[in-house]
């Protein structure tokens, strides 16, 4: 590409390139990709709506990384750790049709609401997925269920050079290299590290417990733990 481009434009480019790719999963695995399935016109014109509103300039961000994204949540709405009702309610963009409440989304939406709010959030951050198309996989009774990457050692070996390949795009988002946030403390948090130990994408990696862990887990101990993703935020805040 010739002349500065926005950030913006880096991650709308990187979400183009997603939706050109295929893998080779084991049998009973399936990935769910947003941005080229049959809402994709939809998700497009919600992600180019909020990367605009928040992404307009070419300022380095920190990467917020989860393990993938789950069918109910970004995998609707294309926006990583975003579902449907806080988009439409916190940024303004049109997302009629999509009326998904996750727990983990709003768990996140007190911690950005309590960093100084969406503009102040995404102008440090970038969120995003180590893998970022969603994968379910079918249940004894047939039904679909999330899975993650690393639950199976077939589907890691397959994934490997897709997840490496598209940590290093990420980069190019203009990432400032600083420090990684990895959103699950466990598998997810070792498998980037490994990576990172081979790759040297990140100076460090901060693991912080994944939203889940921690409303469906450890409802009452919420506050402590929206300080310490706020502890950590704010280390390298200017």
């Amino acid at each position: 590409m010739n002349g500065r481009t926005t950030v913006a434009h880096r991650i709308l480019q990187f979400n183009a390139e997603l939706a050109e790719t295929t893998l080779e999963l084991p049998p009973g695995f399936t990935v769910i990709n947003p941005f080229s399935g049959p809402q994709k016109e939809r998700v497009r014109e919600v992600t180019t709506a909020f990367y605009h509103k928040y992404y307009d300039d070419d300022k380095p961000r920190r990467l917020v990384l989860g393990s993938s994204p789950a069918r109910r949540g970004t995998a609707v709405t294309g926006v990583p750790f975003e579902d449907a009702q806080l988009l439409e309610s916190e940024t303004g963009v049109d997302v009629d049709g999509y009326a998904v409440s996750r727990p983990s989304a709003g768990f996140l939406h007190d911690v950005i609401r309590r960093y100084g709010g969406r503009d102040e959030f995404y102008a440090d951050f970038v969120m995003s997925f180590v893998c970022p198309l969603g994968l379910v996989r079918r249940s004894p009774k047939g039904k679909e269920v999330n899975c993650n990457y690393y639950e199976n050692k077939k589907l890691l070996e397959l994934l490997h050079s897709f997840l490496v390949d598209a940590l290093e795009r990420q980069l190019a988002f203009g990432t400032d290299t600083s420090v990684c946030y990895c959103i699950g403390s466990g598998e997810n948090f070792r498998f980037l590290s490994k990576v990172n130990e081979d790759e040297r994408f990140f100076q460090r990696i901060v693991p912080l417990d994944h939203p889940r862990f921690i409303t469906q887990y450890n409802r009452d101990r919420e506050e402590e733990f929206a300080e310490k993703f706020l502890s950590a935020f704010r280390e390298q805040r200017d």
